[in-house]
């Protein structure tokens, strides 16, 4: 499977506050202009070691695995 591309839909469907995603976005040098027009790839929020991106992440995954499986 290609990177998995992490989307802002997949941080709300989670709950996530966007101020509390802003501040953690700049916490950890991310770029949350970015992430909220294109997404940002898995590797790249996994790579905080932190475990809302390991959330967020799986959460994609799961979007993802949903859309091949409605044949999107």
């Amino acid at each position: 499977m290609t990177d998995i591309l992490v989307t802002h839909g997949d941080m709300r469907r989670l709950g996530y506050c966007n101020r509390g995603a802003r501040e953690w976005f700049a916490r950890h040098q991310l770029d949350w202009g970015l992430f909220i027009d294109q997404g940002l790839p898995a590797p790249m929020l996994l790579a905080t070691g932190d475990s809302m991106a390991e959330d967020v992440v799986a959460a994609a995954r799961e979007r993802i695995a949903s859309e091949v499986n409605d044949g999107r």
